[in-house]
C-alpha cells in the first residue's frame, strides 16, 4: 500500500471514530435517519411550534461554534419549510429563543441572507425569502434539501447535474495530460482499490470524492472548475443509488480506473464513455439518469 493510500485510511479511521473535524463526511445532522423525527429537540414554554421544532444543538453541530451552529438550525428550517416564505425572522426573538447573543444572531442572518434565505430591508425587517430566491448551488442548501422533505426532489437533482458536468469534464481533462495529476488519480483509484478490500466505505467515499474534484478541476474550464464544490456535495449526501460510485463495488472501481486510462492515452472520447458508465452501475439509478419529461 502506498504512504499516501495508509494515510487516507488511517485519517478516515480516526475520523470514523468521533475525532472529525468541520467539514468532514460525518457532518451532516441528520443523515442516518432522514425520516426519523430528530431527537433532543426541546421544545420552549409559550414558543411557537415551528421555532421549537429544531433544539437548540442539533446532532451535526459537533465542532461548530454558537455562529455555526444557528446557521444550520436556521437554515435547515427554512429549507424545510418549517419557516414558509415571507415569514419574519425578529433577531431578538431568535436570541432570547437559542439563547445566544445579538451578535451571533446578526452574523448568521448575515450569512443566510448571502444564501439567498433571507432579506433585509429597512422598515420592514428580516424576512424569509421564497425558494425561487435560494442559492440552489450553496452547499449548505445542498446538504439541508438532500436531508429534509426535498430529498428526492435534490437527489434526483444533484444526479442530473452531474450527468451534465462530469462525462464533459472526463473528455476534457484528457487534454491536459499533467503527470502530476495522472499520478493523483491513480492513487486515488489505489486507495479505493484497499478501501474495498478492507470493507472501509468512508475511506473510499473520500478517495472517490478527491477523484471527482480533482477530475473538474483540470479540465480546463474555470466555470466547470467552479461546480467541482457540487459535485463533492453530491457525493457527500447521495444516500442511495444515485450513482455507481457510491457504493463501493469492484465495477466502480474498474470504471474509475478506466477513466484513468483514458486519460494517460488522452482519449477523451473513451474517458466522457466511462464516466457515463459509472454514473449507470446500478439497475436502480435509471430511475435518475436525465430523461425527457412531459410537460
Amino acid at each position: 500500500m502506498s504512504t499516501l493510500a495508509h494515510t487516507m485510511m488511517t485519517a478516515a479511521r480516526s475520523a470514523d471514530s468521533g475525532l472529525a473535524t468541520p467539514g468532514e463526511l460525518d457532518r451532516y445532522p441528520y443523515a442516518e435517519a432522514p425520516g426519523v423525527d430528530r431527537v433532543g429537540s426541546p421544545v420552549w414554554d409559550g414558543a411557537e411550534p415551528d421555532l421549537g421544532r429544531v433544539g437548540r444543538r442539533t446532532a451535526g453541530s459537533r465542532g461548530r461554534g454558537l455562529h455555526g451552529q444557528l446557521v444550520q438550525q436556521l437554515g435547515q428550517m427554512i429549507v424545510s419549510g418549517d419557516l414558509g416564505a415571507d415569514r419574519p425572522l425578529v433577531p431578538e426573538e431568535i436570541g432570547q429563543r437559542f439563547e445566544v447573543s445579538r451578535t451571533v444572531v446578526r452574523e448568521s442572518l448575515r450569512v443566510l441572507e448571502a444564501k439567498g434565505l433571507v432579506s433585509a430591508r429597512p422598515n420592514v425587517g428580516t424576512r424569509v425569502r421564497p425558494v425561487s430566491d435560494w442559492n440552489l448551488l450553496d452547499p449548505d442548501i445542498i446538504e439541508w434539501r438532500a436531508y429534509g422533505p426535498q430529498r428526492d426532489d435534490q437527489r434526483r437533482e444533484l444526479s442530473e447535474l452531474r450527468w451534465t458536468i462530469e462525462p464533459l469534464a472526463a473528455r476534457l481533462a484528457a487534454g491536459h495530460g499533467r503527470e502530476d495529476v495522472q499520478q493523483r488519480l491513480a492513487d486515488m483509484v489505489e486507495i479505493m482499490g484497499h478501501a474495498l478490500g478492507q470493507g472501509d466505505a468512508l475511506t473510499f467515499a473520500r478517495a472517490d470524492s478527491e477523484f471527482h474534484s480533482l477530475l473538474i478541476q483540470v479540465a480546463g474550464n474555470r466555470m466547470l472548475e467552479h461546480l467541482s464544490g457540487i459535485v463533492s456535495a453530491a457525493l457527500q449526501v447521495s444516500g442511495g443509488p444515485v450513482a455507481g460510485c457510491e457504493r463501493p463495488n469492484e465495477t466502480s472501481l474498474a470504471h474509475h480506473g478506466r477513466i484513468v486510462d483514458a486519460l494517460a492515452g488522452g482519449d477523451g472520447a473513451a474517458a466522457e464513455t466511462a464516466m457515463r458508465q459509472l454514473l449507470t452501475v446500478h439497475p436502480e439509478v435509471e430511475r435518475v439518469v436525465p430523461a425527457p419529461r412531459e410537460h
